[in-house]
């Protein structure tokens, strides 16, 4: 199976039966787009585009773009260690104890207080009131995650959190699947899949 061309990805997200919550697996609203890592900056480009598109007035619709890695960065500087942000502390201890940080920052970014924080920026975006459709979350910035936050485990941990009545999740990955897994970068194993939809041609 072949991932869609960018404007095939475009008609169906422009599409009035996908943009319906209820339509699809309404126990797992998770959608993956898979494309070849090289092209990650002219996806993000990509994503403004559709950002703005689907916010015609032929759609109404306003998709949230969220970048995972600098909302970790968020969560990061509004976490306080002593006087100083988590944030401040990790760069000043990356400089003398470079493991220590990996271990640090893969716990936090593992952690039930981190996934609360992307769902309370989630639900910002839900509770704004534009007048406009809801329906998709955009999350990229997979890649700047690891090796700290797996897609599978970000996917299983947002699970509790996730509310398949309100939005679909698109998540945006730079890889490829290799039977049950993951090919982060297209090199670098990334676990098994989650129970998500890959956005493919049939």
């Amino acid at each position: 199976m072949k991932s869609m061309s960018i404007q095939e990805l475009y008609d169906y997200l422009n599409s009035p039966e996908f943009q319906n919550v209820k339509s699809g697996n309404i126990f797992y609203n998770y959608y993956i787009y898979q494309y070849p890592a090289a092209k990650e900056y002219e996806m993000r480009r990509q994503l403004v585009v559709f950002k703005q598109n689907l916010e015609r007035p032929t759609s109404f619709v306003n998709a949230m773009l969220l970048d995972l890695f600098q909302v970790f960065c968020d969560y990061l500087k509004a976490e306080k260690f002593g006087l100083d942000s988590l944030f401040d502390v990790t760069l000043e201890d990356d400089r003398t104890q470079p493991d220590m940080v990996t271990a640090e920052l893969t716990n936090e970014a593992n952690s039930d207080n981190f996934i609360s924080y992307v769902h309370d920026r989630i639900g910002q975006h839900l509770d704004e009131n534009d007048g406009l459709n809801k329906p998709y979350i955009f999350i990229y910035g997979i890649g700047k995650m690891f090796p700290y936050l797996r897609t599978n485990v970000f996917l299983t941990r947002y699970e509790k959190y996730n509310d398949t009545s309100r939005y679909k999740i698109i998540l945006f990955y730079p890889g490829h699947q290799e039977g049950n897994s993951f090919s982060l970068f297209d090199t670098l194993d990334d676990a098994h899949t989650y129970r998500a939809t890959l956005l493919v041609n049939k």
